[in-house]
């Protein structure tokens, strides 16, 4: 087999390979003779047949067996003499094959650059914290009582905000329609639960009021036959009931699974702070990527950049056919918005390969423990689904192989993190918090800060 290398420019390889007709024909021979003992065929005993009769029937599909085996060796003979790591799959083209003849091929591939990684350690950056607030605290607490309001019977005109509980049937042209009859039903005014208009007109009724109330179907309804029509309701309230929200106490703490009204506040703080590192944790991660990007110059593969350019590319034009796009870009030429998202392509390759390589030189990897507890971490946005979750990942591979590009990627962030000065500095939490970058620094081809929508483009490093 003779690998020549016929071109060499930037990131791109190319080689000319030749496989030799007799090689191809001893490897013929040799599947012949492996299957010859095994053919039967009408007018012969099992191992009998002429070799020439197995040939004419099984030759073409062995030969296509023999091809694809030596594409492949030779494919990775050219890879392995030239000490290469490609970027991506190689692309193999058959240039001239002919029974009998020498198979000649070439295989073009992108291989990943030369990066000289910077001193890790010289790397000097703010970690902006913020303490928990206590009044933040106190207002979850209020919401959590709001949420186990009971309510009470009141002798008075209802008011936004209370609870009525009525009987209704519902009307179009004096004819009841399916669906819109109930009694003792209790509503919450001011909820929008119903209706736009329906609960507005209840305000101000009392306890034994009937009330025809008037609305018109949204556009959307889900009932087509309703959708848009006007309707009258006969309502007759039966009750009005002032809400009471449940006490700060210890009862409340047990009626959502905590011991006393102090774990409930710390649990309260606890879930506070982990949201605020969490924002810590991107705003950091961002600046690191900041100096990352600024420290480190290399060429990148074509073929990812194309890809990486592609996949925002389609994102906005997507967004300008939906009327969603930014008004920042809206405002923007064509030739600008390509500049500006080409910048952006090229970034987002660059650190990948940056943070991949650091991972690689460092053997970094992501082992079973890591992936079952990003499994668990994927869970908790879900409560009360969390079973389903973890059935999802135990029966998909491929989601859960999904999550491995990430876990490496945050492992390789944590690992620079380590080596970095890394110095604390206090802020306010409205400060931590009005940072429009904290959404777009959770990736590792994070880019100066652009609208939520773009975050649908952006990708993980894979291992």
């Amino acid at each position: 087999m003779q690998v020549t290398e016929i071109n060499a420019e930037g990131l791109k390889r190319e080689f000319k390979v030749i496989v030799p007709a007799g090689q191809l024909e001893t490897r013929m021979q040799d599947k012949l003779v492996e299957i010859a003992g095994q053919v039967s065929m009408p007018g012969f005993r099992p191992g009998k047949v002429p070799m020439a009769m197995v040939r004419k029937k099984y030759g073409p599909s062995i030969m296509g067996e023999i091809l694809e085996a030596a594409v492949n060796d030779g494919t990775g003979k050219a890879i392995t003499e030239a000490n290469l790591r490609p970027a991506m799959q190689p692309k193999v083209e058959i240039t001239n094959y002919a029974e009998g003849a020498d198979l000649e091929f070439s295989v073009a591939v992108e291989v990943l650059p030369e990066i000289k990684i910077m001193d890790l350690s010289t790397i000097a950056l703010d970690r902006d914290k913020a303490q928990v607030p206590a009044a933040e605290v106190d207002e979850t607490l209020a919401r959590i009582a709001e949420r186990n309001e009971t309510s009470e019977p009141v002798e008075r005109a209802a008011q936004d905000g209370d609870m009525v509980v009525i009987n209704f049937v519902g009307k179009q042209d004096g004819v009841a329609f399916p669906g819109g009859t109930a009694e003792g039903y209790s509503l919450k005014l001011g909820s929008n639960s119903f209706i736009p208009g329906f609960e507005a007109q209840l305000v101000g009724k009392s306890a034994g009021q009937d009330v025809v109330v008037e609305v018109s179907f949204p556009e959307g309804y889900g009932n087509e036959e309703l959708a848009g029509k006007p309707a009258t309701f006969d309502v007759k309230i039966n009750e009005v009931r002032a809400p009471q929200a449940a006490a700060v106490d210890d009862d409340l703490a047990k009626s959502v699974g905590l011991e006393n009204l102090d774990a409930l506040k710390q649990a309260i703080h606890d879930e506070i702070g982990r949201s605020l590192d969490g924002i810590s944790r991107m705003r950091l991660k961002r600046a690191l990527l900041d100096v990352l990007a600024a420290g480190h110059d290399f060429p990148i593969p074509p073929t990812m950049f194309d890809q990486e350019f592609g996949h925002i590319w389609k994102q906005l034009e997507e967004d300008r056919e939906a009327d969603r796009l930014d008004p920042s870009d809206a405002s923007k030429s064509e030739d600008e918005l390509k500049a500006e998202y080409t910048a952006l392509a090229q970034r987002r390759v660059r650190l990948g390969l940056l943070l991949a390589e650091i991972g690689r030189v460092n053997n970094i990897t992501v082992t079973q423990d890591d992936l079952n507890r990003g499994i668990m971490a994927e869970a908790r946005n879900y409560p009360g689904q969390e079973h389903m979750v973890l059935q999802y990942y135990q029966k998909n591979q491929e989601a859960l192989e999904s999550l491995r590009g990430p876990l490496y990627e945050e492992k390789v962030v944590d690992f620079i993190l380590e080596l970095a000065k890394i110095t604390d500095k206090d802020i306010s939490v409205e400060a931590l918090r009005k940072d429009p970058d904290e959404v777009a620094g959770a990736d590792a081809v994070a880019e100066p800060a652009k609208p939520k929508k773009k975050a649908a483009a952006k990708k993980k490093v894979a291992e």
